[in-house]
């Protein structure tokens, strides 16, 4: 099992970060602030105006630490990265496989139905913790709801169909979520998705956690040689990991929805720290980024039972976990991908 590692964010505006030896050096106002080895870290996320040496983005890329480039409210902007891992083979049975429609309705299915129960998870979490919320009643709809949509997976083999289910399991998720918000009423409320921009609190909350996870399931694609960018159910467009957000689509509620909400109803994140623009966007200030992106990382600290390899694992891990056995699946040496379910 690969060893868990973990990101550095870099928040600092106007820091730069360089190489001394076998470490990276953070530097702000030209005193260092940090000092880490480079084999402790799988990625580094620059946020806004922070800078970097050449020779550090080299040494970076020979040791596979990915480098993200970041506004300083998140939004993507550019990746440094190596040479290319893995075998050119596996690359190659992936592209054929995402040309052959039965081949992505049985991929994309697997990566639907896992969505969808951990959706339903999600949804019967909060009830259990709060059975007295508001909703309750819209919220039990809902699971029933997604055990219907699982049902219809079950018998569809059509990638359209895959797709149909999808979108309506989505829909019912998300009619709900507001009703998940159990504190802090009058700041975090969910009416609809909102993303670029997104337009209230707990939308720029998730869409900045659905960042992070973005860098993490892209770096853990790479490692085991898979192009993030052919997908199965997210079919091919300029510029969109295609494959990333396929494998997000699983990943989301367990590393994602669920920290989002925590973090609100235990009240460690405040309304007081987003602004809203003139254009209507909302954004977080500094301190509640940094407090959001200490929490993400102690939430991939967390460990499970996984439930295919048998095996305790961070939830840092789950990225890399499932990269490596849809790998397995493409070169043939398991029957069928094996996507997480949440328990």
């Amino acid at each position: 099992m690969k060893k868990l590692l973990n990101t550095l964010y870099v928040t600092s505006q106007g820091a730069y970060l360089n190489k001394e030896g076998e470490t990276i050096t953070v530097n702000v106002e030209r005193e260092v602030r940090l000092r880490l080895p480079i084999h402790t870290l799988a990625g580094v996320v620059c946020f806004g105006n922070v800078m970097m040496s050449p020779f550090l983005m080299g040494f970076c890329a020979e040791r596979g630490v990915r480098i993200s480039f970041l506004t300083e409210y998140g939004k993507f902007l550019a990746r440094i990265e190596g040479p290319v891992s893995g075998n050119v083979l596996l690359r190659r049975q992936q592209y054929r496989w995402a040309d052959d429609p039965d081949k992505s309705a049985e991929i994309a299915r697997a990566v639907v139905m896992a969505k969808v129960a951990n959706c339903r998870t999600s949804l019967q979490r909060v009830l259990r913790d709060h059975s007295d919320i508001d909703g309750g009643t819209a919220v039990k709809t809902a699971v029933n709801a997604h055990e219907s949509s699982l049902s219809m997976l079950m018998k569809t083999t059509v990638l359209d169909s895959v797709r149909g289910v999808e979108g309506d399991a989505a829909r019912q998720y998300f009619s709900v979520f507001d009703h998940l918000i159990v504190a802090q009423k009058e700041d975090f409320f969910f009416r609809e998705r909102s993303r670029r921009p997104p337009l209230d609190k707990m939308n720029a909350l998730l869409s900045f956690l659905y960042t992070l996870l973005m860098h993490d399931v892209r770096s853990a694609l790479e490692t085991v040689g898979l192009d993030p960018g052919v997908g199965f159910l997210h079919r091919d467009r300029p510029g969109r990991p295609g494959l990333a957000l396929d494998m997000m689509e699983e990943l989301r509620p367990v590393l994602a929805d669920r920290l989002a909400l925590s973090l609100v109803n235990r009240l460690q994140i405040k309304g007081k720290g987003f602004t809203t623009t003139e254009t209507g966007a909302v954004k977080m200030d500094d301190g509640t980024r940094k407090e959001l992106l200490v929490a993400y990382q102690k939430r991939k600290q967390e460990e499970l039972m996984h439930p295919f390899i048998n095996e305790k694992v961070a939830l840092g891990m789950l990225p890399f976990v499932q990269a490596m056995l849809l790998s397995r699946y493409l070169r043939g040496d398991l029957d069928g991908y094996p996507p997480f379910f949440w328990k």
